[in-house]
C-alpha cells in the first residue's frame, strides 16, 4: 500500500472552507500543479452521508472511521495509513465515534 502523503508541494490552496453538517466536517480544496484536485479535511464524531459525482479515494491521515459504500452491505473500519475508494455517482456513509478523523480526498478520473 502506498504511503499517505504528509505534504503537497506546488499547490494552490483555496481559502474558503467547505463546511458540512453544521461544521462537523470541514475541508479545504487544493489544486495541484498538474490540475488535479484534492481536499484536506477533518471529520468530528458523528454519522454522515456523502454523495459523489466523480470517483474518490479517501486516505485516512489520522484517527479512525467506519465506512459503508452505497450499494454494499459491509461496514469497514479504516484508520491512519489506510484508504478506501468510492465509485463515481455513488456515495458512502461514514461514522467517527471518538476523536477527529483527518483525511485526504483525491478526485479520480
Amino acid at each position: 500500500m502506498p504511503a499517505i502523503p504528509s505534504e503537497f508541494s506546488n499547490v494552490t490552496a483555496l481559502t474558503k472552507a467547505n463546511v458540512y453538517f453544521d461544521g462537523k466536517v470541514v475541508s479545504h480544496s487544493l489544486v495541484l500543479a498538474d490540475g488535479s484536485k484534492k481536499t484536506l479535511g477533518l471529520i468530528y464524531p458523528g454519522d454522515y452521508h456523502f454523495g459523489t459525482e466523480k470517483a474518490e479515494r479517501m486516505e485516512i491521515v489520522s484517527g479512525a472511521c467506519v465506512v459503508k459504500i452505497d450499494g454494499t452491505e459491509d461496514r469497514v473500519s479504516y484508520s491512519a495509513g489506510e484508504f478506501f475508494d468510492v465509485p463515481a455517482k455513488s456515495g458512502f456513509d461514514i461514522s467517527v465515534t471518538t476523536g477527529i478523523c483527518e483525511y485526504i480526498c483525491s478526485f479520480l478520473d
